[in-house]
């Protein structure tokens, strides 16, 4: 019997295609390359359950920032393109809509930096994420008012210009702004990024709820590996455009590896920062 025909009789097949129906989020071997020449992204794939909330980590440059813009569709702006594989949301491929379509279907970005209007007012920044929805204006006001219930510092300042406010501030502003579209699923980058420690808590603890209450799916980029891990379910670790290892929050925690080289943990004899691409990995790319 040949490979197609032991896969189509298999009985697992019905519940491969019922994991894929439950996935919101689905990259399948996506190839990404700048300007026509520079090969950035190869062979990475991942999935990112409904109602899930799942961590992309490692270092700078390691692809993560691409991997979400390539998902986001904003590659073009920086004359970037997906040449292999796809991008499967809510069931339908969409690599090649327009970053509003995809908006309109569900699915924003808060770009890595918080980019929010800084002479604009808080309230400003907000209304402008619901640009894109058909709703009147009671049911935006209603959602105005989520916002300042999970952000209540929003609440206070706005009607404060975005620029001069606090960086926490600008990352909750960029957030709520997200919600205001109404999403199933956000892609965060780097939200910690520039942040104390106490306001990192702060933000994905708002994250946390935000997927128990909303619902909303969140795929986070994200250096800081520790915090990350708390909070996501599920990560894959990034290096050098593809994916090497992947896993449960909580295995990926107590991997050595992980610990050493990611959350700098390290016990007797441990190498140096030079030696970290010699640790133990599996391939999860295609060739």
């Amino acid at each position: 019997m040949n490979a197609i025909a032991e896969q189509t009789l298999s009985p697992e097949a019905p519940a491969a295609n019922s994991q894929a129906a439950e996935d919101i989020l689905s990259i399948n071997n996506i190839e990404v390359i700048y300007d026509h020449v520079v090969l950035v992204l190869k062979g990475v794939s991942l999935t990112v359950p409904k109602g899930g909330i799942v961590a992309l980590l490692g270092a700078n440059g390691a692809g993560k920032t691409t991997t979400l813009k390539a998902i986001s569709n904003l590659l073009q702006a920086e004359r970037g393109e997906v040449t292999k594989g796809n991008i499967i949301f809510h069931g339908e491929q969409v690599q090649a809509l327009s970053p509003n379509e995809l908006v309109r279907r569900g699915c924003i970005q808060v770009m890595e930096g918080r980019r929010c209007f800084g002479h604009l007012s808080i309230e400003d920044n907000l209304m402008t994420g619901a640009y894109t929805r058909k709703g009147g204006g009671a049911e935006i006001k209603r959602d105005l008012e989520m916002v300042y219930d999970y952000f209540p510092r929003l609440r206070e300042r706005r009607a404060s210009q975005a620029g001069y406010t606090s960086g926490g501030e600008q990352q909750m502003c960029a957030v709520g702004r997200a919600l205001m579209s109404r999403p199933d699923m956000i892609l965060l980058d780097e939200p910690s990024m520039g942040l104390a420690p106490q306001l990192q808590e702060e933000i994905f603890e708002i994250v946390k709820q935000l997927n128990k209450n909303e619902g909303v799916s969140f795929l986070l980029a994200e250096q800081n590996t520790n915090v990350a891990l708390k909070y996501a379910t599920y990560g894959y670790i990034m290096e050098a455009g593809r994916i090497v290892l992947d896993g449960d929050a909580e295995s990926l925690r107590e991997n050595e590896d992980v610990k050493e080289f990611y959350l700098g943990v390290g016990g007797e004899g441990r190498k140096s920062f030079r030696d970290g691409k010699h640790y133990k990995r599996r391939k999860r790319w295609l060739a």
